[in-house]
Formats: structure tokens, C-alpha cells, sequence
């Protein structure tokens, strides 16, 4: 069986989307409206500037007691976020995510088009395991050239 790509696993095909000037407190409740855990933001017409994410919004709002209404989504994204093209492998992209410590891949098209927004809840126990295998097999290969 052919492992599907990112853009195939996406069961959503629109892009979450907010401008620089958002705040974070907008950010999260578009998230929580549409139920996503990330949210690109985008200088119009299409640039992407970075991507935040819940862990974002944990880790850089909350543990550091930042007012969601007042902070900006600039101040506290990832900014220029790595992307995939769309014909990504699944198990190529969460090999990654693991590898980077991350959980949503942008996947951008020709032109630097936003097509969607890969996330490891996206991915198959199979394809997991199959990059977790990749992980592994680098792992052991750079131990032996260590």
C-alpha cells in the first residue's frame, strides 16, 4: 500500500489564518472555534510570517503570566516555521516533527501557496511507526559515527 502524503492526510483543506496585528486572545479563540490546534500568521496577501501553536500558547503565554488581550501573536509565535512540499511523505514529516520537537508543518504549494497544516494527530499509527523506525535507523547511524 502507498503511504498517503501530507496533503492527502489533511482532512481539513483550508488554512487558519491571522494577521500580524492579532492578538493572541483572537488567535485562541479563532483556534477554539474551528477546533485547531495551530494557526498561521500571515501578512496579506499570502506571506507567511510563523505559525502559533497551543503549545505556544502554554509555554510563551501562560507560564509567563502574559496578558492574551494584550500580547501579540508576533511576540510569541514560531516564527518562519519549517514547511513541507505538498507530495511530503507522512512518515517523512513526522520524522520531522520528532526530530525538531514539533507537531504542525505548514505545507506550502508553488508560489509559496499555504495549502493546509500537517499535524501529527493527521498521521497513522503505521506511518508513525514507520518514522519513528527512520528515527531510530539515524539514531543508530549517527552512534556509529560518532
Amino acid at each position: 500500500m502507498a503511504e498517503r502524503t501530507v496533503f492527502q492526510s489533511v482532512p481539513k483543506k483550508h488554512v487558519l489564518s491571522v494577521g500580524p496585528q492579532a492578538s493572541v486572545y483572537e488567535a485562541a479563540c479563532a483556534m477554539t472555534r474551528v477546533n485547531c490546534g495551530s494557526i498561521l500568521v500571515m501578512e496579506p496577501p499570502d506571506k507567511l510570517l510563523g505559525i502559533l501553536t497551543e503549545r505556544d500558547l502554554m509555554t510563551r503565554v501562560l507560564a509567563r503570566a502574559l496578558d492574551p488581550k494584550k500580547t501579540l501573536v508576533t511576540e510569541v509565535m514560531t516564527p518562519h516555521p519549517i514547511c513541507v512540499p505538498p507530495e511530503t511523505k507522512v512518515s517523512d514529516a513526522v520524522l520531522t516533527m520528532l526530530e525538531r520537537g514539533f507537531r504542525h508543518l505548514p505545507i506550502v504549494g508553488p508560489g509559496h501557496k499555504i495549502l493546509g497544516v500537517f499535524s501529527i494527530r493527521d498521521a497513522l499509527p503505521r506511518e508513525i511507526g514507520n518514522a519513528l523506525s527512520q528515527a531510530e535507523f539515524h539514531e543508530q547511524v549517527n552512534d556509529a559515527l560518532g
